[in-house]
């Protein structure tokens, strides 16, 4: 098979099995099937699959050298717009179904809850990531787009702190995703060295 068909199948099928469950999830929801909380569970699911997503981002460079299978690369941008779009609808999610999109009721939360205030810096991050994932962008950002895009691995911590502080009860699942995290970040010294020096 062609590289350009793999790539083809494999973007069809990421439009799918993100776009399906998100779909499938608000529809529960709306129609009062998701739970004992419809509105807890929309936000939760939203929440956990942008970090699921941006996760799967990470794992594909490692993934791609270690299978030798370089096209896989050609994935990694499609994969990280929809943990940004997932993002998106999170914070849209608690914006309206949480808030009603009023500022006030926004900054009391901010005081409650400062954890947000780490989940919103994640949130400008993705989506300072995803503007400049435009192909125009890159060219005119030159070398500043790879030092901009090394902020994904400081997005993905803030985004798990964000989670684990949020949670009330069983920590297992934040820690199973903070190992993973840290597998995927040890994966990469060169690229986390050249961050942290704004190389």
């Amino acid at each position: 098979m062609k590289i350009q068909t793999k790539v083809l199948l494999s973007k069809i099928l990421i439009h799918f099995f993100a776009l399906s469950p998100l779909l499938l999830n608000y529809f529960w929801s709306i129609t009062d099937q998701n739970g004992a909380d419809p509105v807890k569970a929309i936000i939760h699911f939203t929440g956990i699959g942008a970090l699921n997503l941006l996760l799967i981002t990470l794992l594909i460079s490692p993934c791609a050298k270690f299978l030798k299978q370089g096209w896989l690369m050609q994935l990694r941008r499609l994969i990280g717009l929809y943990s940004f779009f997932y993002a998106l609808c999170h914070v849209i999610n608690f914006w309206l179904f949480e808030l009603n999109f009023q500022i006030s009721l926004f900054l009391q939360e901010l005081i409650k809850r400062p954890y947000i205030w780490l989940g919103m810096a994640a949130f400008t991050i993705l989506l300072l990531l995803a503007v400049t994932s435009i192909n125009y962008l890159r060219r005119k950002l030159g070398q500043n787009w790879q030092r901009l895009h090394y902020w994904i691995y400081p997005a993905s911590l803030l985004i798990w702190i964000h989670f684990y502080w949020s949670r009330k009860a069983d920590l297992t699942e934040p820690f199973i995703y903070l190992a993973l995290i840290i597998i995927l970040l040890a994966c990469r010294p060169k690229k986390l060295k050249n961050w942290l020096l704004f190389k």
